[in-house]
């Protein structure tokens, strides 16, 4: 049996993305300072990502000269990134406004 990635994994949710209010702000003068930027690894819908001064992607050996992008439109809205950040106040996390978020597969 083929192993499943998270993007055909999480296929199946359906996600009503509030673009006027976002749910996950980031602070990036507070995450600028972090050398481990844990969330990156522990988000299970891989939304935070490191990015490099022109935009481009890096890997985790680039951790210090990155700057971290999230797009909160996949989001699980679990608070994994919340639990896992070691800076008070780098990550504002709230649920989504009513009739927002993400409505899984099975209820």
């Amino acid at each position: 049996m083929k192993r499943l990635n998270i993007q055909q994994l999480l296929a199946g949710n359906k996600f009503l993305v509030d673009d006027e209010e976002h749910h996950i702000t980031l602070h990036q003068e507070i995450c600028a300072t972090c050398s481990t930027k844990p969330c990156i690894f522990a988000c299970p819908a891989g939304l935070y990502t490191l990015k490099g001064k022109h935009g481009d992607a890096l890997i985790a050996s680039d951790l210090k000269e990155g700057e971290i992008s999230f797009d909160d439109a996949g989001c699980l809205e679990c608070g994994t990134c919340r639990v896992v950040c070691p800076h008070s106040g780098a990550i504002e996390w709230q649920y989504p406004r009513g009739s927002f978020g993400i409505i899984y597969r099975y209820g």
